[in-house]
């Protein structure tokens, strides 16, 4: 995709035009000596633009330090396709541009923070970025050095922390996975173990059988009898909890009149299976044999509960691969970092990741478009972003409430809002959730860096924007993502 950008046409810098005593009348320098003033003043010069020119674009390499002399400014940054305008002032001294030339280079390129324009025919005094780091170095050293540990620790402590609640909801999801897999892993072991029995008993049933006086006719009867009744439970209709016990205690009843043994025992088994009292009527017609239909009923039971736990080892391997293939979705660990993704599939699987978290006591509310088309992402990311505010929404509403997951599109843009039933955000925070270390937890649940990180991945990684709306019982969290690669991918 081929965007055009406006290119940046400053007029020539002249040299000389301000003197000690001019500079010494703006208050970032009235506090010089004469020797310093002259020293600014030799290395520095005027520039004018135009109203409407673009001063500095934000992104670029900042190679130059403004301070205003005259006319109107704006400053504006990039959110998402829109710039917003971050502030506008005709003040005369106010600086702007390469403000942190004088931190030491430790690898991070110094960039323009946000993009000016001039509003008015303005002027203004420039400084290279590479004077004003050096005269700030030279004449204020310990300032520097507080500066610097200020900045550069804020940078460290923001990348420790933020690596360190990387590794606690890693530990946390791996928790919740683990709780997760444990209950289909369980119920599976339970029922292979129930299986064998079984499975032994069926073998001492059919040795009775081969035993006994039964006709062959009568015996390849008995096994036609048990593959009808095992295809005919396959396709019985889905019963409540209330009907099958009302059918347990129809199919008891009718085993206890024909002395069936353990008919309390047998009966749950057909009950489950859907089988009902005419079904045994006509295995008892055409067996024709009261001796028969005893070990007949045990012997199609036992096939019975056979499927069953086979039916139960299914859905809970199932469960477990559903589980497995979430994981991989989530993590995206066998995909390439960036790619065209379908959004629903990445809110899906970070659902079943927070399963543990979001609790019975929550409704999840699915409101998907699945006419939507896929967008470019880096799908680990966004699953981040997904975690922050599916787990901020949870906390919010204290484990009970409903969580409404919505994907709608706006323009050439997917929107995906995750909202809750919360007691809402209250309007003097709501401009600082996005800060960073910003946070209404109590101290130890929270880094304030989530909102932050999940920020800068929507808005600097996606080139999207990321917003708040929030009124009492309806707080939404509403992330705009492009249709299209931004502009630097």
């Amino acid at each position: 995709m081929t965007v055009e950008t406006e290119d940046i046409k400053l007029q020539p810098c002249e040299p000389g035009r301000l003197t000690a005593e001019d500079l010494k009348g703006l208050f970032l320098f009235e506090k010089l000596t004469d020797e310093q003033l002259a020293w600014i003043a030799g290395h520095g010069c005027t520039m004018r633009v135009p109203g409407g020119g673009l001063v500095l674009r934000e992104g670029d390499p900042a190679t130059q330090f403004f301070v205003l002399l005259s006319g109107t400014i704006a400053l504006s940054r990039r959110v998402g396709q829109d710039d917003v305008q971050t502030s506008r002032t005709e003040q005369r001294g106010v600086y702007m541009g390469a403000t942190n030339a004088y931190l030491r280079d430790d690898g991070v390129p110094q960039k323009y923070m946000a993009t000016m324009r001039a509003l008015s025919d303005a002027e203004f005094f420039v400084l290279s970025a590479e004077d004003f780091g050096r005269l700030m170095r030279d004449w204020f050293p310990m300032a520097i050095h507080l500066l610097e540990g200020l900045t550069l620790g804020m940078r460290s402590s923001q990348a420790a922390i933020g690596e360190r609640q990387r590794l606690q909801a890693l530990g946390a999801l791996s928790a919740g996975l683990m709780h997760e897999l444990n209950n289909p892993a369980a119920a599976a072991a339970r029922a292979t173990g129930a299986l064998r029995e079984r499975v032994a008993a069926m073998r001492m049933k059919l040795g009775k059988l081969a035993k006994g006086k039964v006709a062959p006719d009568r015996l390849t009867a008995l096994l036609d009898l048990q593959e009808e009744v095992i295809e005919r439970a396959a396709k019985a209709p889905v019963r409540t909890a209330m009907q099958i016990a009302d059918l347990e205690d129809e199919l008891g009843d009718w085993m206890d009149e024909r002395r069936v043994t353990n008919a309390w025992d047998v009966a749950p088994v057909f009950a489950q299976g859907g089988i009902d009292t005419e079904c045994l009527t006509q295995i008892q017609a055409r067996l024709d044999s009261p001796e028969l239909l005893d070990q007949a009923i045990h012997w199609i039971g036992y096939a019975l509960e056979t499927e069953q736990l086979m039916s139960d080892i299914e859905d809970a391997t199932g469960r477990v691969s559903s589980l497995v293939n979430a994981a991989k979705q989530y993590s995206h660990v066998d995909r390439s970092a960036h790619q065209w993704i379908d959004v629903h599939a990445g809110l899906d699987s970070t659902l079943v990741m927070l399963g543990h978290k979001i609790g019975d006591g929550v409704q999840v509310v699915k409101e998907y478009d699945r006419s939507l088309p896929q967008v470019p992402a880096h799908p680990a990311e966004l699953n981040q972003v997904w975690t922050n505010l599916i787990d901020n929404a949870v906390q919010a509403m204290s484990g009970a409430g409903t969580l409404t997951i919505r994907t709608t599109r706006e323009d050439d843009r997917v929107v995906v809002s995750i909202g809750d039933t919360g007691p809402g955000v209250p309007d003097e925070i709501k401009k600082r959730v996005f800060e960073p270390f910003f946070t209404t937890k109590p101290v130890g649940q929270g880094t304030g860096l989530g909102l932050d990180i999940s920020y800068r991945i929507v808005v600097n990684t996606h080139g999207g924007d990321i917003s708040l709306q929030s009124a009492p019982g309806d707080t939404r969290f509403l992330v705009r993502l492009p249709l299209s690669e931004p502009a630097s991918a």
